[in-house]
């Protein structure tokens, strides 16, 4: 389906969950988090039904997110739920991997062919002090495991922070020439009302300092583009097994060319990811609306969706909902 400033929406984001078994400094606190009842979640059934309807209106992709979509009970028979529609062509997952290597196989006999994995540095000591939990071997087996699987693409995120993670931006870029992984590169965004997601224009890098620092390591070339894909602009280093990729949500929008949706896991249907206006199918979908309704409100949701997301590079405004509550 296209919407009022014709770009064709084909993918969705769907949270599964606001719950994490990480506390990443620019995501949530520490503590004194308040996470959405049990009861208000969409139970998955009620996704199903939601994606069935979506499908109907032009999604083709699907991509699983939390807060950590892996520590949902029982989310590898969701996921063989979701292979059975036949009209989506591709679902894949975003995790912070701690879970990944109890996961992985069986992820892989649902379907899975690609998984983004969340890793903002290469340092033990490093990672505990950007997601507050000691757990850096464990994510690095469930890469390995992955791997070993035969998961391709296997794309690393890393939210490039100043005077945080930036020393290590050519080292993550490195790991491409021995390796077929698709490292991803993300401006910090801000993030939630008063939530201590850790947003301060000091540690803000562009990604094209980033690039700029990557080219010290040879000539880059641009990758082409998928109909399918997401945001992220594409290179690979001269000789590179892997690829290196930037999100520069601030400094280089992307919203021209943005084929999203995103389902909340209590319910919400966001046009954009920096927009706090929702559509409730929750509500509707409990109270016995019927399907014509819900198509009506989905396609107004495509059809409406903002033109940009209107954020100022030096001044953004904050998005109420923190990001665990929106979907990674």
């Amino acid at each position: 389906m296209v919407d009022n400033h014709n770009r064709t929406i084909n993918y969705l984001r769907l949270s599964v969950t606001d719950r994490c078994n990480l506390r990443c400094i620019y995501c949530m606190p520490d503590e004194g988090i308040v996470f959405t009842p049990h009861s208000e979640i969409l139970t998955y059934e009620e996704m199903i039904h939601i994606v069935k309807l979506s499908v109907s209106n032009g999604i083709r992709k699907i991509r699983l997110t939390g807060g950590e979509p892996l520590v949902r009970r029982d989310i590898l028979g969701f996921i063989q739920k979701l292979q059975q529609i036949d009209e989506i062509e591709e679902i894949t997952l975003t995790t912070n991997g701690v879970l990944l290597k109890d996961f992985a196989r069986g992820l892989r006999e649902c379907g899975m062919r690609r998984i983004n994995i969340s890793m903002d540095t290469l340092r033990r000591d490093r990672f505990y002090q950007i997601t507050r939990r000691d757990f850096f071997d464990r994510v690095w087996e469930g890469i390995d495991e992955a791997e070993s699987l035969g998961f391709d693409p296997i794309k690393i995120n890393v939210v490039a922070m100043r005077g945080v993670n930036d020393d290590e931006i050519v080292d993550f870029a490195k790991l491409t020439f021995n390796k077929p992984y698709h490292v991803r590169f993300i401006e910090i965004m801000p993030f939630g009302k008063d939530n201590g997601n850790g947003w301060a224009r000091d540690r803000f890098i562009s990604v094209g300092e980033i690039l700029d620092r990557i080219r010290s390591l040879g000539e880059v070339n641009p990758v082409g583009y998928s109909l399918l894909g997401g945001p992220a602009q594409r290179y690979r280093l001269e000789g590179a097994a892997g690829e290196v990729g930037f999100i520069g949500a601030l400094s280089n929008h992307f919203c021209a060319t943005c084929n999203r949706l995103r389902l909340t896991s209590c319910g919400q249907l966001r046009g954009c990811l920096f927009s706090d206006e929702e559509t409730d199918l929750k509500t509707p979908l409990r109270t016995g609306g019927d399907d014509d309704s819900l198509l009506r409100l989905i396609e107004t949701t495509i059809r409406n969706k903002p033109k940009e997301h209107g954020m100022g590079l030096w001044e953004p405004r904050k998005c109420v909902r923190p990001m665990n509550r929106i979907g990674g």
